[in-house]
């Protein structure tokens, strides 16, 4: 036979296995999905079913945060590269529940969830931040957390817009005080400790705060 007599068998085997391809690889997808999600349902008790967080429980909201950044910090829990200081209670509670997401398929499925869950407008809860004089500090801020608050992933920096005030006020205590940023394996961490010891007292946080406020906005 001819070499054209050959070409339609040779392109059908090529086009059945690239819909078998598609077809496994949308059926993993849908795995995945199903599996992030059941996983999620351990997640919801204290973070809230649909990510919104829960200020009485200190569980900030995480709907939609990167699926980069719900990785990294469910592995650092997990490694004790965070909450592991015996004075960061709310790490301490976290700690052992990102050890029931075993595995680096289960972590990056639950983290596939989240990201794709709805973002949340958190509320205000902080008084007295002064945005204008927030808004200067905050040009430190933006140079790892981008100047619209919307993060990013090269330097490991999360975006701040979706994320409670009283959550992110907590975060840089932490960072100040070294309850955060001074394990060795939390490379991120030690970068923004010297940043958030930069802010003086609690005013000045409360001022950069009141300027991420609205950037949410």
């Amino acid at each position: 036979m001819s070499r054209a007599g050959y070409e339609l068998p040779r392109s059908a085997f090529h086009l059945a296995v690239a819909a078998l391809l598609l077809v496994g690889a949308s059926g993993r997808a849908a795995g995945d999905a199903a599996r992030g999600k059941e996983l999620f349902a351990n997640c919801a008790v204290c973070h809230g079913a649909s990510g919104e967080g829960n200020e009485k429980l200190k569980a900030p909201a995480i709907a939609a945060m990167p699926q980069w950044y719900v990785e990294a910090q469910l592995q650092k829990f997990q490694t004790g590269a965070r909450g592991a200081h015996p004075d960061d209670i709310e790490g301490l509670r976290m700690r052992p529940m990102s050890m029931t997401v075993k595995g680096e398929a289960n972590i990056s499925a639950v983290a596939a969830f989240v990201a794709a869950l709805a973002p949340v407008r958190p509320a205000a809860t902080l008084s007295g931040g002064d945005a204008n004089i927030g808004k200067a500090t905050y040009a430190v801020c933006a140079a790892c957390h981008g100047p619209a608050g919307e993060g990013n992933p090269a330097l490991k920096s999360p975006p701040l817009t979706q994320t409670q005030d009283w959550y992110l006020m907590a975060q840089l205590t932490k960072f100040k005080t070294g309850v955060r940023g001074t394990r060795p394996e939390d490379a991120s961490g030690a970068t923004m400790r010297p940043m958030a010891l930069m802010l003086a007292d609690e005013q000045a946080m409360k001022n950069v705060l009141a300027y991420v406020r609205t950037l949410a906005r």
